[in-house]
């Protein structure tokens, strides 16, 4: 199987909006507003100091995506990318698409001076993305993610 991994451009928001959909359905039971997430996808995609949306697309077809955000460090001098909205078409799990879609951001994450480290987020009930992490060789850290959430309704 042919995987091109690219940018997203405009024109795959409603494909990356529709994942996002799904990957809160499937790891949180949660449906988001689509208006919504439509609007903040497009935001990501036409502002790259917010992040960048990656896609993997076969046959001209988006398949999977991740999405790169940044925290600046300054223990390190540098950047985390943050690793986000990972998803992969059911139909296309199991066929390295994610593998592709990572080792893409490895790549350029290693060429980039001030990117000190890649980091990701999982919900702890998901086994199966954990054991593909540590597989792909990212370490379980010790810390906890707390959070407060302004957004009502979300």
């Amino acid at each position: 199987m042919d995987v091109l991994i690219r940018p997203a451009v405009l024109a795959d928001a409603p494909a990356i909006a529709e994942f996002n959909a799904r990957i809160a359905e499937e790891t949180e039971h949660r449906h988001l507003d689509l208006d919504t997430l439509s609007a903040g996808v497009r935001a990501v995609v036409s502002d790259a100091s917010k992040g960048i949306y990656f896609v993997a697309e076969t046959d001209r077809r988006v398949v999977g995506q991740l999405m790169i955000t940044y925290e600046w460090s300054d223990w390190r001098n540098g950047n985390f990318w943050w690793i986000q909205s990972v998803y992969v078409d059911k139909a296309f799990r199991g066929r390295g698409v994610f593998k592709r879609l990572f080792a893409h951001v490895c790549n350029l994450a290693a060429k980039e001076h001030d990117v000190c480290g890649l980091r990701l987020y999982v919900d702890q009930e998901n086994a199966s993305a954990m054991k593909t992490y540590e597989t792909l060789g990212m370490m379980k850290t010790s810390y906890e993610m707390y959070e407060m959430d302004f957004v009502h309704g979300a």
